[in-house]
């Protein structure tokens, strides 16, 4: 009887510092709720990042986040899918990742201009790329732009020697002639024309007849069992967005802090997105303007071979949720 008493005491004890270990990785002695964030450091990626911090709205909405820069959409999704992350930032062009049910789309953020096919001097267009090293961040926006311009030369992926890289060892492999093209982004082409300034743009996001929305994105466990914490993340974009769009000169300013780059810097990309209000967002989520956008997204990607079939966007965009929070 002793030992059933003992072993009971024990597993209570157990128990009990078990829950107390769980509840302070989610919430602080302030009653503040715990959240961690991934972001792109770039304006599209992180303005309202920089004004939620600026304008004390995740303390506003009862959270403290822990925010964690990634060099692309990708590494992100497998961080949420690993559970190092709950929230996450997307480019257009890692949207077939939730879309095949990777994660969950809580918010289109803008729509997006920066994407571009680069080429060494003297390759003039695309035709001239045949045969030649490509560099291309694998299953980002970069990838995307290459393949649809490719597409559109009446190329594929087979006329070119294509050499998936992440975007840093692009900028250097550019720089040094390793490669002769890329599918890449700015602002990261800015830091490659300093390097090589006569570089040639053989292809942009306004070439084709799309919109491609960059998102933020929550893991799958995350929107399903804590739906009051994607309530509140979608609260803290929905005010920082709206902010973004009454006061775009105030936003560059506070990336530009966020980020520690010059200002004009971060104002040469704020010209690369498109912003969208919580207004814009709620009214193209009712009117289906954002299930088309990820329709487009979606199709493109099963030409590319990333997904099999186009899903509805219901099944990995939560936009009842953002428009429930936007009503509030």
């Amino acid at each position: 009887m002793r030992a059933r008493i003992l072993l009971a005491t024990v597993t209570a004890a157990v128990l009990g510092l078990t829950a107390t270990a769980c509840g302070d990785d989610s919430t602080t002695e302030s009653g503040t709720q715990k959240v961690d964030f991934g972001y792109i450091a770039d304006y599209n990626g992180s303005a309202l990042l920089a004004i939620a911090d600026k304008e004390n709205l995740w303390e506003k909405n009862g959270l403290e986040p822990k925010i964690s820069v990634f060099t692309n959409g990708p590494l992100q999704i497998q961080a949420l899918g690993s559970g190092d992350l709950d929230f996450g930032y997307i480019g257009p062009g890692a949207l077939w990742l939730p879309a095949s049910g990777q994660a969950k789309v809580v918010s289109v953020n803008s729509l997006g201009l920066a994407d571009r096919v680069i080429a060494q001097p003297g390759i003039t267009s695309l035709a001239g790329l045949k045969g030649k090293k490509v560099g291309v961040p694998e299953g980002t926006s970069g990838d995307m732009i290459l393949t649809l311009a490719l597409k559109k030369a009446g190329l594929t992926v087979d006329d070119i020697e294509r050499v998936p890289m992440d975007p840093a060892t692009i900028a250097s492999a550019f720089a040094s002639g390793q490669i002769d093209g890329a599918g890449i982004w700015y602002p990261m082409i800015d830091t490659i024309k300093k390097s090589v300034p006569d570089l040639v743009e053989l292809a942009k996001n306004a070439d084709f007849d799309l919109s491609f929305p960059s998102a933020y994105v929550t893991a799958n466990d995350v929107a399903e069992k804590s739906p009051e914490l994607v309530e509140k993340v979608v609260k803290v974009l929905q005010e920082a967005s709206d902010y973004r769009s009454a006061n775009p000169e105030e936003t560059v300013k506070a990336t530009a802090a966020f980020l520690k780059l010059p200002e004009e810097q971060v104002k040469a990309d704020q010209a690369n997105s498109q912003p969208l209000s919580t207004a814009d967002i709620t009214a193209k989520t009712a009117d289906g303007s954002v299930d088309a956008w990820l329709k487009g997204m979606s199709e493109l990607f099963v030409g590319a071979g990333k997904l099999k079939e186009v899903p509805e966007p219901s099944t990995y965009y939560l936009g009842d949720v953002y428009g429930k929070v936007s009503g509030k």
